[in-house]
């Protein structure tokens, strides 16, 4: 009877064991839910950031088609290049030599007209021709270097979106005071030039404008792409000096860093015709200005000459763009080395500091562990007397001093591939803006030197 009551009590689980399986069970089940409501979160978050993107991508597809920069298949080649002949080039000629009248030589000089259509069409030719060749290559993607990597798209694609935005803008910003200003002086014009009918002198103010506004947001268009093809790899750039604090693996650093200097390298393939073809129709345009209001021996003034200066502006800001933009990324990819030397220093410091500082106290052999430094050993007597520095193992050692010739070797990678954008080799930073400052200087010195003569009474 005993017996069989002890083996009862015995057959019997605890009480407390069933409990406490079915609460671990259910702690398991709620974390494994809350890890898959986490993914599925991050999920829609990737993919509602990758439609942003897409959209932005399109809309601005769709404006470069607009301007014809598109040309993927011969109708579109053959209409973008009809409508640039038609607007660009031919309207303006037709509105100049059809628009003659007594007195308007005084407010409207032929040649000087002449000169400024031929300036801004070579121009914008320029850029459509380089732009429109890239985009039919390669896409707008690759174009814009936004599909190479993959599963990292969606930590960059928030910030591709607001930098495409910021062109956007900034395309805006300066089309818009120009074409205001090139409003203004035809209006100007119309007001002093007296034609049969008012409705002729509107049909021309709207031609020439009209005109105008077309090859001047081409070129500034083209120079706004570069501007932003540079400012997404400023993305990745700051991205790798963040990596320099997140990661360890110096192998890691090279792959990613020689891709980076693959990336702009390319740019630099795709682009170098355009800027060198840019900077030379300028300057030639800039310095047939200066000669044509120099030699000029009539009144030059803002009704007869403004358009060399709005004209001029354009110019130059697409110029100041490129220019600020290729300087802009030259410079923060030389700046990897110098932030990759301080980062060794720092490491290499941090070491051999706590290694040093290890007799201290307890404090800092925590921080010399923290720092994978020698480590050192205490024992009672050792602390009535003096402390006893443990000697370094060979392995310890060699593992130190391979971490060591590591970094050393990064940093001398860096220091001789320091990467940028370069025209035929030259690599576009202030010192190639300093070369191109006092040539330009040279320059228009020469020009005013044949121009202008003082005579003496």
């Amino acid at each position: 009877m005993g017996d069989s009551q002890v083996q009862t009590e015995a057959e019997e689980p605890p009480p407390a064991q069933i409990p406490l399986l079915n609460s671990n069970h259910q702690s398991h089940s709620h974390h494994h839910h809350h890890q898959q409501q986490q993914r599925q979160q991050q999920r829609q978050q990737e993919l509602r950031t990758s439609n942003d993107l897409d959209d932005s991508l399109e809309k601005l597809e769709t404006f470069l088609s607009f301007l014809g920069f598109n040309q993927s298949s011969w109708l579109s080649f053959c209409l973008s290049w009809l409508a640039f002949s038609m607007v660009g080039v031919l309207l303006p000629v037709l509105v100049l030599e059809f628009s003659k009248c007594d007195g308007c030589e005084t407010y409207q000089i032929k040649d000087f007209e002449m000169d400024i259509v031929a300036s801004q069409a070579c121009l914008a030719a320029v850029s459509l021709f380089c732009v429109s060749f890239n985009l039919r290559k390669y896409g707008i993607r690759r174009f814009l270097f936004v599909d190479r990597y993959g599963g990292q798209m969606a930590r960059f694609a928030n910030l591709y979106v607001k930098q495409i935005s910021d062109s956007i803008r900034l395309l805006i910003w300066w089309s818009l005071p120009c074409f205001i200003l090139k409003t203004v002086r035809e209006i100007i014009r119309s007001l002093y030039v007296q034609r049969d009918s008012w409705w002729i002198s509107v049909a021309i103010l709207v031609a020439l404008v009209l005109s105008w506004t077309y090859v001047s947001t081409i070129s500034l268009s083209a120079s706004i792409l570069f501007h932003l093809v540079c400012n997404l790899q400023v993305i990745h750039f700051d991205d790798y000096a963040k990596l320099l604090e997140r990661e360890s693996d110096v192998v890691v650093f090279i792959e990613e860093h020689i891709r980076l200097r693959h990336h702009l390298s390319k740019i630099s393939h795709r682009f170098r015709i355009f800027l060198l073809l840019q900077f030379l129709v300028v300057t030639v345009s800039q310095f047939m200005t200066l000669f044509q209001t120099t030699g000029y021996r009539g009144m030059v003034n803002f009704i007869n000459g403004g358009d060399f200066a709005v004209s001029s502006i354009v110019q130059v800001v697409g110029i100041i763009l490129c220019l600020h933009a290729a300087t802009k990324i030259s410079h923060r990819a030389q700046g990897i080395a110098s932030f990759a030397s301080r980062w060794h220093a720092l490491a290499t410091c941090t070491s051999t500091d706590a290694s040093l500082r290890g007799s201290n106290g307890t404090g800092n052999m925590e921080a010399f562990n923290q720092s994978n430094s020698l480590h050192m050993t205490f024992s009672e007597s050792d602390l009535e007397s003096v402390d006893y520095v443990a000697m370094p193992t060979t392995t310890q050692l060699a593992s130190y001093m391979s971490s060591y010739h590591r970094r050393q070797a990064f940093v001398m990678y860096l220091q001789a591939n320091p990467g940028g954008i370069t025209i035929f080799g030259w690599t576009v930073d202030r010192g190639l803006i300093n070369t191109i400052f006092f040539i330009e200087l040279s320059l228009v010195t020469f020009v005013l030197g044949k121009t202008i003569v003082f005579s003496s009474t």
